[in-house]
């Protein structure tokens, strides 16, 4: 069946895509490699919040086992039953990367935390937020990053390359699970028939 097909492929495409924001978004919790900072609470709330491990990975993991499951059981009811099932999934791969994308651009937008030497000496803070509106934002000054932060080292594109990673990862499974529910639709209002090939006689 066409809808079965269409879905285990956008299955297996987003299993990959989920592996990488989990992976991501522990590192993020590691700034440097260092257990150090997530102990002491020295690690962004966004990061914390672990969307790219329960919302981009977990939970996109479960909807694809979900709508990616086929059975042998014929019959237009069983059919469409399956795929308000699979409607369901497909809502729920569309919800938690989408949390996840927008948690990911917070964080990248206001910056790491970091120990940062201001006008009151040495503090843990976000140095390279935006703090006035219409401020330039950090990420197109590449040149403020070096400076900000006196630890961790490189927290700056730690942060920024992770972040990003996270991001693009759970937009493209966003595209992924956007296809999928149309796909889903198409399939809730055409029936069984849907994709197959019929001849007509002449």
């Amino acid at each position: 069946m066409c809808i079965s097909r269409c879905s285990r492929c956008l299955g297996i495409a987003l299993i990959p895509m989920a592996v990488v924001c989990m992976v991501a978004n522990v590192l993020l919790l590691f700034p440097d490699m260092n257990y150090r900072y997530l102990k002491e609470h020295h690690v962004t709330n966004e990061a914390l919040w672990c969307c790219g491990i329960w919302a981009s990975g977990f939970l996109v993991l479960v909807a694809v086992r979900g709508s990616a499951s086929h059975s042998d059981q014929k019959g237009c009811c069983y059919f469409r039953a399956q795929m308000l099932c699979k409607f369901g999934y497909t809502c729920l791969a569309l919800l938690a990367p989408g949390i996840c994308f927008i948690v990911s651009g917070t964080g990248l937008v206001r910056g790491p935390l970091c120990l940062h030497n201001g006008t009151e000496g040495l503090r843990w803070e976000r140095p390279l937020q935006e703090v006035k509106h219409g401020e330039k934002s950090y990420l197109f000054e590449p040149d403020r990053w070096a400076s900000a932060c006196e630890e961790p080292q490189g927290v700056v594109v730690w942060n920024v390359v992770l972040f990003f990673i996270l991001m693009a990862a759970s937009g493209l499974q966003l595209i992924f699970s956007a296809v999928h529910l149309l796909t889903t639709i198409l399939g809730l209002i055409c029936g069984p028939s849907f994709c197959k090939n019929k001849v007509l006689p002449a």
